[in-house]
């Protein structure tokens, strides 16, 4: 079992920037592959993107290719996502999730443990 603990979501204009932080316990890091996802009211959870358990292997949502960067660092048991011009369609509560395994997936199903999110709000 892994502890997630999400951290960094705010309130930002449209344009900025934010650098989610999520903080992870219980079983060697390194072992598991880590993503992001998040969810707007009303909508489903969505796959944002996601890490191997090294570190060498990313991949994202069509939705954020080119604004959002994934990475980890084992050394610190940490996996952060730096978004970068900050939509207001991309406000929603961000989930931290970890897989039993270091390989990367892109769908909910795939994911064992999650953290208990962060609200990240973007105005116009």
């Amino acid at each position: 079992q892994v502890q997630l603990v999400e951290s960094g979501g705010g309130l930002v204009q449209a344009g900025g920037s934010l650098r989610l932080s999520c903080a992870a316990s219980g079983r060697t890091f390194s072992n598991s592959a880590m993503g992001w996802f998040r969810q707007a009211p009303g909508k489903e959870r969505e796959y944002v993107a996601t890490v191997s358990g090294s570190g060498a292997t990313t991949a994202y949502a069509d939705s954020v290719k080119g604004r959002f960067t994934i990475s980890r660092d084992n050394a610190k048991n940490t996996v952060y996502l730096q978004m970068n011009s900050l939509k207001p369609e991309d406000t929603a509560v961000y989930y931290c999730a970890a897989r039993d395994t270091a390989y990367v997936a892109t769908t909910v199903n795939r994911y064992n443990n999650w953290g208990q999110g962060t609200q990240v709000t973007v105005s116009s």
